[in-house]
């Protein structure tokens, strides 16, 4: 099993841009590089994601965390990779994608629920865990499963999450996220975006120091 460690970030926030088309990508993207963001996804719900995926791994500075949510197969793992995806978001527990992903280098961040998936999840060697939707189990049941799992797993709370309830998730000491509406939403401009962003690092670094 090979566990690909999540890297270091100022602010460990996944921008989740469900949606996005090709011909916005630069714009979009880099107006969120520009206000502190350094992990996009792409999920592949999107209209053509591949491409945009390989505009916005060709114009991210080093040390941007560029991929793929909304995985499914191992095909989909192998085309990622073709573009230079190295972020690998599903959102569900399969372990053959998982380790595809991590042995091609990728940081895995498969979707859970319940302590069975999670722990599915962290056997097949996922690099951290997406509680989605966070909303649902809340700070409290996302605390009572994390107790049980390896502590070297990177968890992310994702779904109902925004800048407004950080600190509801800083109490239990979950420093990840992933946003998607609250940062963007299809057809959004990149102007709009650039101000949901800068707002939503305002907020972090208020609730976890600047």
């Amino acid at each position: 099993m090979m566990r690909i460690p999540f890297p270091t970030m100022k602010y460990p926030l996944i921008a989740i841009l469900r949606g996005l088309k090709p011909e916005e990508t630069q714009a979009v993207v880099g107006t969120l590089i520009e206000a502190g963001f350094t992990a996009i996804e792409i999920p592949l719900n999107s209209p053509d994601p591949f491409r945009s995926i390989e505009t916005a791994v060709k114009m991210a500075p080093d040390g941007c965390l560029i991929g793929a949510g909304t995985v499914l197969t191992t095909a989909q793992v192998e085309q990622l990779d073709s573009v230079g995806g190295k972020l690998m978001v599903s959102p569900n527990v399969d372990p053959e994608v998982i380790s595809l992903a991590a042995a091609k280098g990728m940081v895995t961040m498969p979707g859970v629920l319940t302590p069975t998936e999670a722990l599915l999840a962290a056997k097949a060697g996922a690099t951290g865990l997406k509680f989605f939707p966070a909303s649902v189990l809340g700070p409290s049941g996302i605390s009572a499963i994390r107790a049980i799992l390896p502590p070297d797993l990177e968890i992310a709370a994702v779904g109902g999450v925004s800048d407004t309830n950080f600190g509801d998730y800083a109490k239990i000491g979950i420093r990840s996220f992933g946003l998607g509406s609250s940062l963007y939403k299809a057809g959004m401009d990149a102007a709009e975006v650039g101000k949901r962003a800068r707002i939503t690092i305002s907020a972090y670094d208020a609730v976890y120091g600047a």
